[in-house]
């Protein structure tokens, strides 16, 4: 393909996703297919020749969208959104064509520069404390990694190597070995898997402490367990409070549970992955207070913030407690200016080398949108979001699960758990719409999140509609 061909089948591109988003609506939002369903559509083999265009365009239709699950859907409302727009996708379209691997501040000096730029940018509109920001000459700043999961696991792996150099400086006599084995880490017991699977990697043991009727990590609950853990000779060292949980959309107690982390010299880690996104509206802000006790902090535009997947936003107080984790300087990655303290490497920042020019995405969407727009898009989806759950309080079969705070609500049929599931498993087989469910504490419980970019009320009123009709063949069923 020659640049005169790029230029026509790109058109044709943009016309085809223009026409698919468009039109998703009139596609089912969840695919009929079984596993395995595609392998037995293409060939075993790649072609030797070129082929044509037009026929790979036509496949995907033949054979990629029959097994595509919509998640952009206006009638997708499961997990939580994850983010898409015209400028992000645009932006990514640049990213491709430069195609540089940003490694370092040499490899692609706009590539640093930028993503150092708009994390203050994004910073800023979370009203951050300054020491989060690398501004000119600060020591904290932020970067973007590909996901929360990422994230965590970073602020782990970095809290970890400074808590065993600062062992071996006091007991010289300590091995590496003998502290890792008595390293321990805390998280509420609603915290996402993906800190446990941190913990797996990390070789740590990670505690889960018991939440309250809330669903939250109280300061009395990890106080309760520091102590019996420092008493049994274990060495507490890293805390994750996740503010906006999976399963509910929960806030941790980060104004108690933060002083005394910082008491405890614990490392603290935010992960507000999907909560976020809103903490750029005055009135959910406070939801973030108490950041300033926080080590490092992090959530993901590419859920709620219209900058498609990835872009997870990380900050750190410190960033020499990351490159000091993971800064490796092989003679050929070197460069002239990278001790010159005006730059930063963001391969010291991250478990892999190379990295995408991701922060294009976040400058096209934040310039486009605007933060007051970006602020409605974020608020149209709490109202819609409060529409649903005064839907289902009025049904008297249904009750509400947990506080609605942002653009979930948990929900299900009053009695044993057969019937959210019978009716979960109607909603899912009809796939008019879809959703997920979650256990609180041993209750079975439906999620319904408001996700798509173009969902609007009557979408979530037919939504209802449609779910109300299925649980009255759900209770019906049970009277038989």
């Amino acid at each position: 393909m020659n640049a005169s061909e790029f230029r026509r089948r790109g058109k044709e591109m943009v016309d085809y996703v223009a026409n698919y988003l468009e039109g998703i609506e009139g596609r089912q939002v969840y695919p009929d297919v079984e596993p395995g369903y595609l392998r037995h559509l293409i060939p075993a083999t790649a072609p030797q020749e070129p082929e044509k265009f037009e026929d790979i365009i036509n496949d995907v239709e033949r054979i990629i969208m029959p097994g595509v699950t919509h998640w952009h859907s206006p009638y997708f409302f499961a997990y939580f959104p994850t983010a898409s727009s015209y400028p992000a996708m645009l932006a990514d379209m640049l990213c491709g064509a430069i195609g540089c691997i940003g490694f370092s501040w040499a490899a692609s000096p706009a590539c640093t520069e930028l993503e150092t730029v708009m994390m203050d940018w994004l910073g800023k509109m979370l009203e951050l404390p300054e020491a989060f920001l690398a501004g000119k000459s600060g020591e904290g700043g932020g970067v973007i990694q590909g996901s929360a999961s990422e994230a965590t696991l970073v602020a782990l792996l970095a809290a970890r190597t400074k808590m065993i150099q600062k062992l071996k400086t006091t007991s010289p006599e300590l091995t590496q070995a003998a502290i890792m084995d008595k390293l321990v880490a805390y998280s509420s017991d609603q915290a996402h898997s993906s800190v446990e699977r941190a913990g797996l990697i990390g070789g740590v043991r990670l505690k889960a402490i018991p939440s309250d009727g809330n669903f939250a990590m109280q300061a009395s609950a990890l106080q309760e367990a520091l102590q019996r853990d420092k008493a049994a000779g274990l060495i507490p060292f890293f805390v994750v409070v996740t503010l906006g949980t999976t399963s509910c959309c929960s806030f941790d107690n980060l104004l108690e549970v933060g002083p005394i982390c910082n008491k405890e010299d614990l490392w603290l880690h935010i992960d507000a992955a999907y909560a976020g996104s809103a903490f750029i509206c005055q009135e959910f802000r406070h939801l973030l207070n108490g950041v300033e006790f926080a080590d490092s902090f992090n959530f993901n535009p590419h859920k709620w913030l219209l900058v498609n997947f990835d872009c997870s936003a990380m900050w750190v107080k410190k960033r020499i407690d990351l490159t000091g984790a993971f800064k490796l300087d092989p003679v050929y990655l070197k460069h002239n200016h990278q001790d010159s303290g005006l730059i930063t490497d963001y391969r010291h920042w991250q478990i892999p080398l190379g990295r995408r020019f991701r922060s294009l995405k976040m400058w096209f969407v934040f310039r486009m949108y605007g933060v007051k727009g970006l602020q409605a898009y974020i608020r149209k989806h709490v109202q819609l979001s409060h529409e649903f759950e005064s839907l289902v309080r009025q049904d008297p079969r249904f009750e509400i699960c947990a506080e609605v705070t942002l653009g979930l609500v948990c929900f299900r049929l009053k009695g044993p758990n057969r019937l959210s599931k019978a009716l979960l498993e109607r909603i899912n087989s009809v796939k008019k719409i879809h959703m997920v469910p979650c256990h609180l504490r041993d209750k079975f419980v439906l999620r319904f999140a408001i996700c798509s970019r173009s969902v609007e009320s009557t979408h979530v009123q037919l939504a209802w509609e449609h779910i109300r009709e299925l649980a009255g063949e759900v209770l019906s069923a049970e009277k038989e």
